[in-house]
């Protein structure tokens, strides 16, 4: 028997940002028990708070502070996984950054594509959620990093993420991976065709979406 999904919205709460449903189709990653398709990626507190994302992608071109993580955290209602370094941020500094994302809640910690091995064992050593490896380039040491105790990759190659994960996949068989979609369904079912678990989802910025909210009530306000 075919059945609707019931949708249930309040007044003040119709305007959820919504990932395309298309992400659907990939198989998902569990993590404690909890399957895992559409990854937001933001740091922006108004549309973590409001769109329908499995979880949150939580990386940003600047030093991991506990300060930022904190106000995620708060208003967070999904998974959050954590940006915590890699790049300048290395060694003890970016383990003490993954133990305190743990302590805050999140689900996972996500180190940048420099991050060397001996740093991800640090990290390993210290802390019990998953860490989250990103990939962006085709000459990535990726076995080393598996190695050190990474448990999923993010591969972030840009025009190349669909081989990247073609790639991946043919020599890590049964190895999570999550991945940049793409602007358009075509892209995004691309990378999941080619072996990506869970997708990535870039949402607009907010001045986008006042863009749009503001053409609408000039139309209105003529009326």
């Amino acid at each position: 028997m075919n059945q609707v999904v019931p949708s249930v919205k309040s007044e003040l709460r119709q305007e959820i940002l919504a990932v395309t449903p298309v992400i659907k189709q990939c198989t998902g990653i569990e993590i404690y028990g909890r399957k895992i398709k559409s990854i937001i990626f933001t740091t922006d507190v108004s549309i973590i708070a409001n769109n329908n994302a499995d979880a949150v992608l939580a990386v940003y071109p600047f030093t991991p502070t506990p300060a930022i993580l904190k106000s995620i955290m708060l208003v967070a209602s999904v998974p959050v996984f954590a940006g915590v370094g890699g790049g300048l941020t290395t060694g003890q500094r970016a383990a003490n950054m993954s133990l305190f994302s743990e302590s805050e809640g999140a689900f996972s910690v996500v180190v940048n594509g420099p991050t060397s091995a001996q740093t991800i064992e640090e990290i390993n050593r210290l802390v019990d959620v998953p860490i989250i490896y990103t990939v962006v380039t085709e000459t990535a040491d990726i076995a080393s990093r598996i190695e050190a105790g990474v448990d999923i990759l993010n591969v972030s190659g840009g025009a190349k993420t669909v081989d990247m994960v073609r790639k991946i996949r043919q020599e890590f068989p049964d190895f999570p991976i999550m991945a940049t979609g793409g602007p358009t369904e075509e892209s995004i079912m691309n990378v999941i065709e080619a072996g990506a678990n869970a997708i990535t989802y870039t949402p607009p910025t907010n001045g986008e979406i006042f863009k749009e909210k503001m053409e609408k009530y000039r139309k209105e306000v003529k009326q």
